[in-house]
């Protein structure tokens, strides 16, 4: 009898997202167990029990790692690969509260909308991101730097974008990325210098008027991932996908064509890891790759 697949699927938060359970079923694992309130020290000892429990190789298991902040989804992503005791092993997939394959299909959008509309790329594109200092537009603001563009992340904080444009910087770039931190109210400073906004503040918030829109004159891509009216960029529709905005020359993208991708990035990636014949950790570069993959074969 063939052994299962089974994923072992731990979160900080008190639920296990349904979503998350939904794709790992959805993409062929048979087994979906949740682990609730799990500390970064705890997770070696999960890693160190599903692996011992089964003859050495990767024998079908794999660990999720969702909750909600990013940078602790990464530190237990990291945990579970020094975990491992070979031939004792197993795969594992970060993907916090959806924000890895959510930013990936958004810069995956944007860029294929720059390169097909204005013959760009990311590099040296001036791009801000509302929300900056959450989950998908922190992800969404180091993708983007990583592929050379100058970000500058936005929030209510000043002082808390400038920390973690520090951080991320530090953590995840090259002393060449370009990223920084700024309040929201100063974006109207800068607005005609703007060749990319990426929305991703919290829901039903509008970030950028039509009025400013108006005013961008060297906008060229403006993305959103909120689908819940009002959109927080003016006149951005959730369906939208790569078509002119009504008060700017700019192309629009909306949270559902955003969200197709993300979809199929997330079941690729869980898909990959019941597949791989050698361990595999993902998190969300690889979340961009794949992006791209289903993005460029539109």
């Amino acid at each position: 009898m063939s052994k299962p697949l089974i994923m072992h699927m731990i979160t900080t938060a008190k639920n296990l997202s349904p979503f998350d359970v939904n794709m790992a079923y959805d993409a062929g694992w048979d087994k979906c167990v949740p682990y609730t309130n799990i500390d970064t020290d705890e997770v070696e000892g999960i890693v160190q029990d599903a692996i011992f429990s089964r003859t050495p190789g990767l024998n079908k298991t794999g660990i999720f790692v969702g909750g909600r902040d990013p940078h602790k989804a990464i530190e237990m992503l990291n945990i579970c690969k020094n975990s491992l005791v070979p031939p004792f092993t197993l795969s594992a997939f970060a993907d916090p509260s959806g924000a890895f394959t959510t930013a990936a299909g958004m810069i995956a959008k944007v860029e294929d909308a720059l390169k097909n509309k204005f013959d760009k790329t990311f590099q040296d594109q001036k791009v801000v991101v509302f929300g900056g200092t959450g989950p998908v537009g922190c992800i969404a603001g180091i993708l983007a730097a990583s592929a050379g563009a100058e970000v500058i992340i936005l929030g209510r904080k000043k002082e808390k974008c400038e920390e973690l444009a520090k951080f991320c910087k530090e953590t995840y770039l090259d002393s060449s990325a370009k990223i920084s931190g700024a309040a929201n109210d100063e974006f109207d400073a800068q607005i005609t210098t703007i060749d990319v906004v990426l929305a991703s503040g919290a829901a039903g918030i509008q970030l950028v008027s039509e009025e400013q829109l108006k005013i961008a004159t060297n906008l060229k891509v403006a993305a959103d991932v909120n689908a819940v009216p009002p959109s927080g960029v003016a006149g951005l529709d959730a369906m939208q996908d790569c078509k002119e905005l009504s008060a700017s020359g700019a192309i629009g993208i909306g949270a559902l064509a955003i969200g197709q991708v993300k979809y199929q990035a997330q079941s690729k990636l869980l898909k990959k890891m019941a597949s791989a014949e050698k361990p595999v950790f993902l998190d969300f570069h690889d979340a961009l790759d794949l992006a791209r993959e289903y993005v460029s074969s539109k």
